[in-house]
């Protein structure tokens, strides 16, 4: 397929692209790099790989990007509540106003398929704490991240705009592990390297649930959504990851112990995080056959390593948060 990847030089993109190009698809990357670009170069000299650098928001520049599209995945975003909160127009912009010019400009030049990357946020707190939510689960998102992201999945999921292009709205649970453009602001990654670098840690509100999903595994699923049968994914939403990885903070911090043994760590007991969910994953595994490769344990693991041999030199380098 001829492929239009948006936000191809992030966290996940950039592990989605090269998966692509294996596969045999031809990518053009849509980027403003706003962290930067080194996480294109691998990819860089691959014959089917083409980079455009341009701001999602910039209509005219992405009506021509998709020119002899057949899909789109979109994962261009001000991603994560901090990022938005910090500069809220901007996340507005870009995750609201530049996502549905997006899809007005994907269906005019009729791409085929349109995959867009959502969030499990989106299930803010459930009112029942022992219950898991799946896609038809109601959605409360409590950050603006979130909000934005429902709106897209609300206008993805209407019909009448959406006639003619088979969208899939992909809700990711939290990502973790090793990417070319490395990320040490999301929890598991944090949390590792803190402990084993820093050998202390502060962990805020240990008792709330969420569901992880390594980095690796979020792009397969993508790859899985494009090559499936139209039918089986159009206007379908499907929630990204494992059941079992569903983890307290309290619980990854005691599977980050045994690589760091004997370092610090500070539980500050909080009750206001209205984010407190658990997912199930059933619907992607049982009517696409979609399994995860690596486990919470296991991206520990992997981080770990990565850390302890200096390969990123100083996370807590800005480059490495969003």
């Amino acid at each position: 397929m001829r492929i239009l990847v948006t936000g191809g030089a992030g966290y996940v993109g950039s592990t989605l692209v090269p998966l692509l190009l294996g596969a045999g698809h031809e990518v053009r990357v849509v980027d403003s790099l706003m962290h930067g670009g080194q996480s294109l170069l691998g990819a860089w000299a691959h014959p089917g790989f083409e980079f455009r650098r341009i701001d999602v928001r910039d209509r005219e520049a992405v009506g021509d990007a998709l020119a002899g599209r057949e899909a789109v995945v979109h994962l261009a975003a001000i991603v994560g509540d901090p990022a938005c909160a910090r500069d809220p127009e901007l996340a507005r912009g870009t995750n609201l106003e530049g996502s549905l010019g997006l899809l007005e400009a994907a269906r005019a030049a009729g791409v085929r398929r349109f995959v867009f990357a959502s969030t499990c946020s989106n299930y803010g707190r459930l009112r029942d704490a022992t219950a898991f939510a799946d896609e038809d689960s109601e959605l409360a998102p409590v950050s603006l991240y979130a909000e934005t992201k429902v709106a897209v999945e609300r206008a993805m999921l209407n019909g009448a705009s959406m006639s003619g292009m088979c969208v899939t709205p992909l809700r990711f649970a939290t990502v973790f592990g090793t990417s070319p453009r490395m990320r040490f602001d999301l929890t598991v990654n944090e949390f590792t390297a803190e402990l084993v670098v820093r050998r202390r840690l502060v962990v805020y509100g240990e008792q709330f649930w969420r569901p992880y999903v390594h980095v690796r595994d979020a792009a397969r699923a993508v790859a899985a959504v494009l090559a499936a049968p139209e039918a089986a994914v159009c206007g379908r939403v499907f929630n990204v990851g494992d059941t079992q990885q569903n983890f307290q903070k309290q619980q990854i911090v005691d599977l980050i112990r045994p690589f760091a043994p004997g370092a610090s760590v500070e539980y500050v007991h909080r009750t206001e995080d209205p984010r407190d969910y658990r997912v199930t994953f059933s619907r992607i595994r049982d009517e696409l056959g979609f399994t995860i490769t690596r486990s919470v344990a296991e991206g520990i693991a992997e981080v770990a390593r990565l850390v302890e041999n200096g390969v990123p030199g100083d996370f807590t380098d800005p480059r490495y948060r969003n």
